[in-house]
């Protein structure tokens, strides 16, 4: 059986990328500084808040009505 060799693409300018560059996951240090910018600027958002499932069962849960 072959093996599957997955090509991997760097996220800003999509070529290829080897797994050892030191830039890994970006193909160049430009790729890298403009995804930090991106990141800087506030271009990359979360789309939706965070929450803990573990709150929303304790405020649920019929424990919580008996206190």
């Amino acid at each position: 059986m072959a093996k599957r060799v997955r090509s991997l693409r760097c996220p800003i300018c999509k070529q290829p990328v080897k797994g050892t560059t030191a830039e890994f996951p970006f193909c160049s240090e430009r790729c890298r500084l403009i995804d930090l910018g991106k990141w800087a600027s506030g271009a990359y958002v979360i789309s939706s808040p965070v929450n803990d499932i573990r709150d929303e069962i304790q405020e649920t849960s019929p424990e919580s009505d008996k206190k």
